[in-house]
């Protein structure tokens, strides 16, 4: 009996420390980046969907962009089709636009949608090209010779239509969106998700941006987790390159959101299960937050 007692009490301690946080971010724009092990581990995808199902159920508006490369190279693969990589990302010609289109606006976005419908939610996938959602421009890189290389459809947003997605969100409708665009004359182009998802909460002026990520979160030179970061703490770590890597496009990314008018940006273990509830109703969370200012706690 004792047992079922201390399970019942943890139960309401629980509930009792997400409650503030369940008022505070009733009705609020919260846009997901979905991607990495939480994407392909089954545990996780599961707990995935019922964390974004349950922030529908008690009011919150969730928006789900999720991203793909590994499935992409999957099926390049299984094609034949070679597949390269300039400054990290993938050289796209017609051909590999083609197999773009197919596994992130087919499979990859179904399957998401499966996923959180099988969980009680309703979902709905859409890509950046229905509805005019996101119109791209063409990605100009530039080597740091100031060379200019064409990497085929690789794009990167020039607006966003919010239109579809104030119909969702006002709705009991859940969006899931996958990362591709369209320019004036009607090419496609592959956007990297990041960038969408911060775009998206930015145009939104959301409550958060959640980037799921497959580290714990900034860490300082000791391995320690950071947050609670303002805008400037931030941009202190980028230039004495304690930001540095991998980290340093979605850090970038965050802060841009939260520039824009963003309330918050969170870089989120998508390794730990219910991640991005922990994140969003725990006082401790379980990565990164940034916001304008930087807070003295987790969430205050």
């Amino acid at each position: 009996m004792s047992l079922a007692i201390d399970s019942a009490k943890n139960i309401a301690k629980v509930l009792t420390e997400a409650l503030p946080y369940i008022q505070k971010f009733t009705g609020a724009t919260i846009v997901v980046k979905y991607g990495g092990n939480a994407m392909v581990d089954n545990v996780l995808k599961q707990s995935f969907a019922r964390d974004i199902v349950l922030m529908k159920l008690v009011g919150m508006n969730p928006i789900v962009v999720h991203g793909g490369g590994p499935q992409i190279g999957k099926v390049l693969q299984q094609l034949n089709i070679e597949s390269s990589f300039i400054d990290g990302l993938r050289v796209t010609d017609s051909q590999t636009m083609d197999v773009v289109e197919m596994v992130l606006g087919g499979l990859v976005n179904k399957e998401i949608v499966a996923l959180l419908n099988r969980n009680q939610g309703k979902a709905v996938g859409v890509t950046g090209k229905d509805g005019n959602l996101i119109k791209a421009k063409k990605l100009t890189l530039r080597r740091q010779d100031e060379e200019t290389v064409d990497i085929g459809h690789v794009g990167e947003v020039a607006s966003i239509n919010t239109e579809v997605l104030e119909v969702m969100k006002d709705s009991d409708f859940i969006p899931v969106i996958a990362p591709i665009g369209t320019d004036d004359s009607g090419a496609s182009y592959n956007i990297n998700a990041d960038s969408v998802a911060g775009e998206i909460a930015s145009v939104l002026k959301a409550e958060k941006l959640m980037l799921l990520t497959n580290v714990a979160g900034v860490q300082d030179n000791d391995g320690n987790v950071l947050t609670g970061l303002s805008i400037g703490q931030v941009d202190a770590l980028i230039a004495d390159k304690t930001i540095h890597g991998g980290m340093l496009p979605k850090i970038q990314c965050a802060l841009s959101a939260v520039k824009a008018g963003v309330k918050s940006a969170h870089i989120v273990d998508g390794r730990v299960e219910h991640a991005v509830l922990l994140e969003i109703f725990t006082d401790e969370g379980v990565g990164t937050l940034i916001t304008q200012d930087g807070l003295q706690k987790k969430k205050d």
